[in-house]
């Protein structure tokens, strides 16, 4: 019976999280109440405040339940001594390919991108996400930092400014596209990041071409 009851539980918060996302990408998440969700989830609100205290926990709940892309898994650094530019971007293409082929990340991406105003009852939520991408832009600087230093190359501008160029432009090119999707994505975000590290010397000018210098 408590393993039923446990089960039951997990269904009741997955179909919780599904509501969520399917409502929120709807209406957007400010003009999204807790009965809202819980009427399109088939609860109770009662069931519904069991999970979770309040929108900003449902909130962060679902942005949790999909790693999003672009962010690093803080469990698995890349090792030092190691290529870290190349594992940096093959996480990026890794990235565009999931945004492209998985409905689910797209779905909380756009709700990320599109439907959500921070106002003080997501504070919570959007704090700790605001945590995660400094943790990530601070993890892609010692990547372009480690990546100069092997090639013997001096970066035009602070590996730091250079991070929120690139993380800029890959973050415009995804909302383009989830606003219209009209272009290939993978190919787009893949020649442009080619582009920019070969504007900052981190790339050579062509596959069979020399080295930075």
């Amino acid at each position: 019976m408590a393993r039923r009851t446990k089960e039951d539980a997990l269904a009741t918060r997955t179909a919780l999280l599904d509501a969520a996302e399917r409502v929120f990408l709807q209406r957007g998440v400010s003009r999204t109440s807790l009965a809202d969700i819980a009427q399109a989830a088939g609860v109770t609100r009662g069931a519904l405040y069991w999970h979770f205290k309040d929108k900003a926990a449902l909130f962060g709940a679902m942005m949790d339940r999909v790693a999003l892309p672009l962010e690093i898994d803080l469990n698995s650094q890349d090792a030092v001594g190691e290529d870290v530019l190349s594992a940096w971007r093959a996480r990026s293409r890794q990235a565009l390919h999931r945004i492209v082929r998985d409905a689910q990340t797209r779905r909380v991406l756009q709700i990320a991108m599109q439907k959500v105003e921070h106002t003080d009852d997501l504070a919570p939520a959007i704090e700790r996400h605001i945590q995660m991408h400094r943790l990530n832009m601070d993890h892609e600087r010692q990547v372009f930092e480690h990546a100069a230093s092997e090639l013997g190359v001096t970066l035009p501008a602070p590996a730091e400014q250079l991070v929120q160029g690139i993380h800029a432009m890959v973050h415009g090119l995804i909302y383009s596209w989830l606003l219209d999707r009209s272009f290939d994505l993978e190919a787009t975000g893949a020649a442009s990041i080619s582009a920019f590290l070969r504007g900052i010397g981190l790339e050579p000018a062509s596959p069979d071409g020399p080295g930075p210098v």
